[in-house]
């Protein structure tokens, strides 16, 4: 394979995973309160995994090049931020959504978003990657096992993104598509990272911390109380137990 279909295809396989993963909502019905209650619980447990070993753990690493002892304040401010950015979202979206049939798709907004943001500085850390390995002739094997590694993630998280939309909408073709679009962000800012590449490193720990406040925000605001509604929590925990524990293998093992 060349090096522009290996760029090429770096680039565009955490989308089609994505897309592939919230493709797996057609292969379920309309769900009952138990159902809805294991998959927000999976859901939760894989995107608060991924908040921590994806997003926060690399936001460190990134940071304690040039922040030094420092490197904990982009991290915290970032968090901080990007919790509060939902928050703002979310008095927004209340002046849009009063009914109850609205707030649910309210729900459903925030969550879209909250993914979606949390892939923009994972398809940055792709093209950075790549763009790196170009700028000093290294072989791009190396920086194609990142992008691979990101896309293996990604499956989950599209099925993660879509199953709670459907239990908000009850729509599954507009689930589908919200999570496909949660991914497209990621091809655009990879060739975003592969031309900043010289430049982007300061950046990339404030992103990866605002996305895992965002992140965490919606977990706790929005997918835990979801969990704990119907008397029977232990099943929505364990499938939140599960989906952490998942992701971490993933995460960790690539």
């Amino acid at each position: 394979m060349n090096q522009t279909a290996t760029i090429i295809l770096g680039f565009t396989l955490p989308f089609l995973m994505t897309t592939l993963g919230a493709m797996l909502v057609f292969f379920f019905n309309k769900t009952s309160k138990i159902v809805s209650m294991l998959t927000i619980g999976l859901a939760a447990g894989i995107m608060l995994s991924a908040s921590i070993w994806s997003l926060l753990i690399p936001a460190l690493e990134n940071a304690e090049e040039s922040w030094g002892k420092l490197s904990f304040l982009p991290i915290v401010l970032g968090f901080v931020l990007g919790s509060a950015f939902m928050v703002l979202l979310d008095f927004m979206c209340a002046k849009c959504f009063k009914s109850k049939e609205t707030g649910e798709k309210q729900k459903a907004f925030k969550l879209f978003t909250a993914i979606t943001i949390h892939n923009i500085p994972e398809g940055m850390s792709v093209g950075f990657a790549v763009g790196t390995a170009v700028a000093i002739g290294s072989p791009l094997l190396s920086a194609f096992m990142f992008a691979l590694g990101i896309a293996l993630q990604n499956f989950p998280e599209g099925l993660a993104t879509a199953l709670p939309i459907q239990n908000s909408l009850h729509h599954r073709g507009k689930a589908f598509a919200l999570g496909m679009l949660s991914g497209f962000v990621e091809p655009v800012f990879a060739v975003v990272g592969f031309f900043l590449a010289a430049y982007i490193t300061s950046l990339l720990p404030w992103l990866l911390a605002f996305s895992a406040g965002a992140m965490i925000y919606v977990i706790v605001e929005e997918m835990i109380p979801e969990i704990h509604m119907d008397g029977k929590a232990s099943w929505g925990t364990w499938a939140f137990v599960l989906g952490f524990v998942v992701m971490m293998i993933l995460d960790i093992c690539l």
